[in-house]
């Protein structure tokens, strides 16, 4: 048996007043779902940019394994490339200032350092990334220095954030105890966007550059940097939420 609900002119005026309501009401959430959301990535649609920087490449190979000869610019490489398949799996959209062993300088022998970093820079503020990511290997006279090390730019304070999440959760991760320091370093310096430099361990330590040398530890290292990436973008958007 079908039922048909009769309704008033003024009853129908109120059901379309309510409907019309509700609709509005859903726009204006979703609305400010999407702004939040773009709040917290930034410049590439919906998911946050990260610029991977696999420091040093080429005839400038930075430290050297005091142990083993291991070369740091080789390191760096596959980290980052590591870390690259973490955060494109995950949706992130990425962007890496070298994805083989070449120098970015302009090929003059010349300042060819400067040339390296300023072309570094050009990648990074033509990306407008809302992380950058600088991939390094460390060394220090005292061999029994050793742990992965997480540098900012006092200028920052999301740089200072995402230095100390990347310094405790990798801390945690290799079972180490390091706090993450200011430096002024060009690469955390040449944009306006937040930055961290991480020394993932010390060359110069036998123990570390034995373990740099193996493909799991490695890995072990840039997964305990994507780890790290998701906590600092995690942390944005519960303070977007805060706000709101």
């Amino acid at each position: 048996m079908k039922h048909h609900l009769n309704l008033g002119p003024k009853a129908l005026f109120v059901l379309l007043a309510l409907l019309t309501f509700a609709a509005s009401a859903f726009i204006l959430i979703r609305i400010g779902q999407k702004n939040q959301h773009q709040q917290v990535s930034g410049s590439i649609g919906y998911e946050p940019a990260v610029i991977l920087d696999a420091g040093h490449g080429g005839m400038d190979g930075g430290v050297v394994g005091t142990t083993y000869n291991t070369k740091e610019s080789d390191i760096n490489l596959y980290i980052a490339r590591s870390l690259r398949h973490y955060l494109i799996k995950n949706g992130y959209n990425v962007i890496m200032t070298r994805t083989k062993d070449v120098a970015l300088s302009d090929g003059k022998t010349q300042n060819a350092k400067m040339s390296d970093m300023k072309k570094r820079a050009e990648i990074i503020n033509s990306a407008k990334p809302d992380l950058m990511i600088s991939i390094h290997q460390n060394s220090y006279p005292l061999s029994s220095v050793c742990g992965a090390q997480v540098f900012y730019d006092e200028s920052s304070s999301l740089g200072k954030k995402a230095a100390e999440i990347f310094q405790q959760t990798l801390n945690d991760s290799l079972k180490k105890s390091r706090v993450a320091k200011q430096e002024e370093y060009y690469v955390l310096q040449c944009s306006p966007y937040p930055s961290v430099l991480v020394e993932c361990g010390f060359l110069s330590n036998p123990e570390e550059e034995r373990l740099l040398l193996t493909a799991e530890y490695r890995e072990k290292v840039a997964y305990a940097i994507y780890t790290s990436t998701v906590l600092y973008f995690d942390s944005l958007s519960e303070n977007v939420g805060d706000n709101v």
